[in-house]
């Protein structure tokens, strides 16, 4: 069975429509509100690890854009960027989704087809 976990939070429309997409295709989600819940550091680490801070730092959202320029101007490495994203978790991109071995950052169907069609074949 495909089994997933989704982290991000509840009223984001973005979430909403990987969430419908993910149900429809039968994948067992786990889901992590992390405005809510909180985000693990060890969570957030392994994933700059895996991905870069830049893919999940969401410069166009509306946390991001509430931020005092000088705030947002310290961000510049991925300690800065940890840091900024564990006081204020809606600040990354969403959603965070990870898919066994997967880590994928925003919705996009095409993206999610290629892993979850491919483990239903």
């Amino acid at each position: 069975m495909n089994r997933a976990r989704m982290y991000g939070i509840r009223n984001c429309d973005t979430i909403k429509k990987a969430r419908a997409w993910l149900e429809h295709k039968g994948v067992d989600l786990e889901f992590h509100d992390f405005k809510s819940a909180g985000l693990d550091p060890g969570t957030l680490a392994r994933w700059v690890a895996d991905i870069g801070w830049e893919t999940l730092l969401n410069r166009s959202g509306q946390t991001w854009r509430k931020l005092p320029e000088t705030r947002k101007a310290a961000v510049t490495d991925s300690a800065s960027a940890t840091a900024l994203m564990l006081e204020f978790p809606t600040v990354i991109k969403r959603p965070v989704l990870e898919a066994g071995k997967q880590l994928l950052v925003g919705f996009d169907a095409v993206r999610y087809a290629s892993i979850f069609d491919r483990r239903q074949a």
